[in-house]
């Protein structure tokens, strides 16, 4: 079996590189994947991994400062989706979160997104878990209360998913 090859700042701009390439991250996602790798290679050659942190911080602050992450960038463009596909503000903050991307950033990225209200992401998730208006009628009345659980799971404030649930389905929800 070959050696593992030796960190260097060669080698991880290429990972770093290959992995934006690829994916859209935020500074700490980056930062994860290339400590990661580090660990990794570290194991097999029988080294210290904190003795990679300052080479690892130095990728990351090269790649911020070249372009090719950018924090508000990427929570604008997560926020949009994640509207899109009916996530709430709180869902999408967790997420964002939990991708280290500041709450500062996220909340600016959710007040700037002007077409993504939150009504509209409560019927697009409705829409697409078939909850409420867009349930089959027979069901519709013996499956309320467990459609405003999953729009409250969801992340939408309970008179929102009143609001949704309690929808006539013969309006027209396409402009919703």
């Amino acid at each position: 079996m070959r050696a593992a090859r030796p960190i260097t700042p060669a080698s991880l701009e290429r990972a770093a590189l290959s992995y934006l390439e690829r994916y859209g991250a935020s500074a700490e996602m980056l930062r994860r994947v290339l400590k990661r790798r580090v660990e990794t290679r570290c194991r097999l050659r029988g080294e210290a991994p904190e003795d990679f942190s300052e080479l690892v911080e130095a990728v990351v602050a090269r790649a911020l400062g070249a372009g090719l992450v950018d924090d508000a960038a990427f929570a604008a463009a997560k926020v949009r989706s994640l509207r899109r596909r009916g996530g709430s503000a709180r869902a999408i903050g967790a997420k964002l979160a939990a991708k280290g991307v500041d709450r500062a950033i996220v909340g600016a990225a959710l007040s700037e997104d002007e077409d993504g209200s939150e009504d509209a992401a409560a019927y697009a998730y409705a829409r697409r878990r078939r909850l409420g208006p867009y349930r089959a009628p027979a069901a519709r009345a013996a499956a309320r209360e467990r459609d405003l659980a999953a729009l409250a799971r969801a992340g939408f404030a309970l008179s929102l998913a009143l609001r949704v649930i309690d929808t006539d389905p013969e309006d027209d929800l396409t402009e919703r």
